[in-house]
């Protein structure tokens, strides 16, 4: 992976998520779990309009098999 990972909000990963076929199958507390139809499971915590941190969004991205460069998108 090349440079930085662009600092983004839950709002804005889940709204990649759902354009890349995710849906919200559930919460628990603050975190939204988001599945595929190929059963991909990813976990998103939400607090209102806080950045969410590299490592996670790095993460995210792993499980839900999105690569750095199409967030940029």
């Amino acid at each position: 992976m090349k440079g930085k990972l662009p600092r983004v909000t839950a709002e804005k990963i889940i709204k990649i998520l759902q354009k890349h076929g995710f849906s919200e199958v559930r919460q628990s507390g603050s975190h939204k779990i988001f599945r595929n139809s190929q059963g991909c499971r990813v976990t998103v915590p939400v607090h209102s309009g806080s950045i969410l941190h590299p490592k996670l969004i790095k993460a995210i991205l792993e499980d839900a098999g999105i690569s750095p460069e199409e967030l940029e998108k």
